[in-house]
């Protein structure tokens, strides 16, 4: 299994911004995609954004325009930039990798955007 360390999260203000970052550990295999996931209260787990080893990107609708993954494959890490946040971006938010046959999830980090 991926070991994922992740980071940033909080509390913030309707428009307000915030940055997630995710770190994978894994000493078999490449880490190939990485994402980040979310999930509200009495919601299922959804794709918020992905993004491959070649750069190419995914992205929720709901957070076009305002959300940017990246990642630095040095450091086999993710980022999500959150931009012009708002009250329903609030959930536990997630991160995924992949390496090889095996995938991992971060513990979770919790986003709270107030109106």
């Amino acid at each position: 299994q991926v070991h994922l360390v992740e980071s940033g999260g909080g509390l913030v203000q309707a428009g307000g911004s915030l940055r997630l970052s995710c770190a994978a550990s894994e000493s078999r295999f490449s880490v190939t995609a990485m994402g980040w996931y979310r999930q509200a209260p009495g919601k299922q787990r959804d794709l918020v954004a992905r993004i491959t080893t070649a750069g190419t990107t995914n992205y929720a609708d709901s957070v076009k325009d305002r959300f940017t993954i990246s990642r630095d494959n040095a450091k086999n890490t993710v980022y999500l930039q959150m931009n012009s946040l708002k009250p329903e971006d609030t959930a536990v938010y997630y991160c995924n990798a992949q390496a090889g046959p095996y995938g991992g999830w971060g513990q979770g980090t919790q986003v709270t955007v107030s109106s």
